[in-house]
């Protein structure tokens, strides 16, 4: 798992991403978990561009709270 942001920017960049996809953060979540099994991190946020026309820093964004999320249920 890769995060190059702080965790304000993270957070900033996720409080946006419902406005400017007409998307949830849930639902962008279960789009993950129901896409590909794609092991990679950036196959991930390649496979959202790809697939949903996300920018770049939203698909990253949403990966990286997808695995944050799936760590913790780990746990």
């Amino acid at each position: 798992m890769s995060q190059l942001y702080s965790d304000e920017t993270h957070r900033n960049l996720l409080s946006r991403i419902p406005h400017c996809t007409g998307r949830e953060i849930s639902e962008w979540l279960r789009t993950v978990d129901e896409g590909p099994s794609l092991f990679r991190f950036d196959e991930k946020v390649s496979w959202l561009r790809g697939e949903h026309n996300l920018a770049y820093g939203h698909a990253k964004a949403i990966v990286h709270e997808y695995d944050l999320r799936r760590a913790a249920r780990k746990r």
